[in-house]
């Protein structure tokens, strides 16, 4: 393709890393219909900071930020190499905001549990940019607009995290539970905005009230959705899946957008 789609991954549990399912099944689809870009860019809801900074370490660590999984899990690797090209030209489109290369995060779970399946050859140069905190979700969007040139230069930008999130709401003992009311309507209202390229209604996303506030009571994982989108140039399709919510407050939904 001679512009690199977009794409968000709904990623759910690190566990996700160690499976072989449909949903995983489909991260590979997606990958293979977007083909090897010449380096990928993600925003994972697993870096947050204040300020922007974007990994610049030749060798990016494999991250194990989390706590009681099987040993399995720990020793997933994902040798991907660094890219400081995109590290500088990711610099250079965002100035006059100030970016900062860091040299101690690598790769978190948010990006490596995608990966492996997605392109399980880590042979794609793969730099994370971080999530400032202190900013407004309509700079987010901003963000991701400035980024729109990367498309154009065999970059794929990707974000990994979940529409839906309510980790405390979750019910544990099936993941096949029906959503909550307030998941579904969330959840829709958000894909509609996506489908009919509505970008202020998720960047609007908390005037839904209470829905808001139960379906992403901390927004870190429904933010990479507003890079992703910002690099959406106007009137692009979007295609939806996977697309469900598991545990009745967790959703799985990935969106592929500009893809032929």
């Amino acid at each position: 393709m001679s512009r690199m789609p977009i794409v968000f991954f709904g990623h759910g549990s690190p566990m996700i890393a160690l499976e072989q399912s449909d949903t995983t099944a489909t991260w590979k689809t997606i990958a293979d219909r977007i083909g090897k870009p010449k380096a990928i860019l993600c925003i994972s809801a697993h870096w947050l900071t204040h300020g922007t900074g974007v990994t610049a370490m030749d060798q990016p660590r494999t991250i194990h930020d989390f706590g009681a999984f099987p040993q399995a899990l720990f020793d997933v690797q994902y040798p991907a190499r660094g890219a400081p090209e995109l590290v500088a030209r990711v610099t250079e489109l965002l100035a006059p905001k100030p970016v900062f290369g860091d040299q101690k995060w690598g790769l978190d779970h948010g990006t490596w549990s995608v990966l492996v399946h997605a392109y399980p050859d880590a042979d794609i140069p793969v730099a994370q940019l971080s999530m400032d905190v202190d900013i407004s979700t309509a700079e987010r969007w901003e963000i991701g607009k400035a980024l729109r040139p990367l498309r154009d230069e065999g970059v794929l930008i990707m974000g990994t995290g979940n529409i839906v999130h309510n980790l405390p709401a979750m019910d544990w003992s099936d993941p096949n539970s029906p959503p909550y009311d307030w998941a579904e309507r969330f959840n829709s209202t958000m894909l509609d905005a996506v489908m009919n390229d509505e970008p202020e209604t998720v960047i609007n996303f908390a005037a839904l009230g209470a829905d808001a506030q139960r379906s992403a009571p901390t927004p870190d994982h429904f933010w990479p959705l507003l890079y992703v989108l910002g690099a959406r140039e106007e009137g692009e399709k979007a295609e939806l899946g996977p697309n469900f919510i598991q545990h009745s407050s967790l959703s799985m939904t990935s969106i592929l957008i500009g893809a032929d």
